[in-house]
């Protein structure tokens, strides 16, 4: 199973100063003195203008939350999710074990609030047995997805579909998002088994909305 390409030429998931002008200088002349003294002028105040103090000390960096933990109760499926990057082919990056999920590290976290979350893994390997994804194709719409962050916080989603994709034809830009709706996609292997290249023809794709 292969996967994907970066921000945002992503190869389908195969799974096999700005400065300030300054102000026109003002013409300049020169006063011609005058033989006797002026009394000084007594100075007047200026009117106060409110300028709003800012505060120099930095805000807090937001901690990294990156998901460690996919639960599905349903299809009593447990799998640790560890961070992935790009293979040198431009397809993402999967974990040997099917047991075990990728997070797409330049995508976006669970706590960002917008885009979406995106986790695969493998469904076989012939070093490992089935992996726990095989299974979403059986989920029913409304089921429950538990993700754990690194901080500990869950963010339970509900799954709203399930979706079998040609590989050539996986909407990368639309799973990928980084902006609009917060979602959880989940993206694993199906469909027929082409001996010839040694990879499933299609990607399953479940999409899911956070409830909590």
């Amino acid at each position: 199973m292969k996967r994907l390409a970066l921000p945002l030429a992503l190869v389908a998931v195969l799974l096999s100063g700005c400065s300030t002008p300054a102000p026109p200088a003002a013409d300049v002349q020169t006063a011609t003195p005058t033989p006797t003294a002026s009394p000084t002028a007594t100075p007047q105040p200026t009117a106060a203008i409110d300028v709003p103090i800012v505060s120099s000390t930095p805000g807090a960096i937001a901690e990294a939350q990156p998901p460690t933990r996919v639960v599905i109760p349903a299809i009593a499926a447990d799998v640790p999710v560890i961070p992935v990057g790009v293979e040198t082919t431009g397809a993402m990056e999967l974990p040997a074990d099917p047991a075990v999920a990728g997070w797409y590290r330049y995508g976006v976290e669970p706590s960002s609030g917008q885009g979406n979350t995106v986790i695969a893994a493998h469904i076989d390997s012939p070093d490992y047995p089935i992996g726990p994804f095989a299974s979403l194709r059986d989920l029913a719409a409304g089921s429950d997805v538990e993700v754990t962050s690194a901080t500990g916080a869950v963010t339970t989603y509900a799954v709203e579909s399930i979706t079998y994709y040609p590989k050539a034809e996986l909407p990368i830009d639309q799973l990928f998002a980084r902006t609009g709706t917060p979602s959880l996609v989940l993206i694993t292997c199906g469909g027929e088994f082409d001996a010839s290249t040694g990879h499933y023809r299609d990607n399953v794709v479940l999409v899911a909305r956070p409830i909590s």
